[in-house]
């Protein structure tokens, strides 16, 4: 059965940091795409961040570029969102996604949420 597990949302102030993890399972990891999603509330959900299997691509959306660091330990069977010098924008549920066929997820986690407060 495969899960993808996120963890490390919370409640912080603007300029704080954050670090989210996504535990997956139940597929081959270490040779998939993953990437990170947010939704915020009355907004469509937008990509954050992703990584390919070896990390040797990485991308960002503008919104973040800069602030935050897309990773995976492979090993860990674990994608992470560093996240530094947080935004009153940057409040939404953030998700994790991944598969075999790049943009395309085939696994979804249910999200955590993080709101910025000012």
């Amino acid at each position: 059965q495969v899960q993808l597990v996120e963890s490390g949302g919370g409640l912080v102030q603007a300029g704080d940091s954050l670090r989210l993890s996504c535990a997956a399972s139940g597929f081959t990891f270490r040779s998939a795409f993953m990437a990170w999603l947010r939704q915020a509330p009355g907004k469509e959900r937008e990509f954050v961040a992703s990584i390919t299997w070896s990390s040797a691509y990485i991308d960002y959306a503008d919104a973040v570029k800069g602030r935050f660091t897309i990773s995976r330990d492979n090993a860990k069977n674990t994608l992470y969102l560093q996240m530094n010098s947080l935004k009153l924008e940057d409040t939404a549920l953030y998700y994790c996604a991944g598969g075999f066929r790049g943009r395309l997820y085939d696994y979804w986690g249910k999200g955590t949420q993080v709101t910025v407060s000012s």
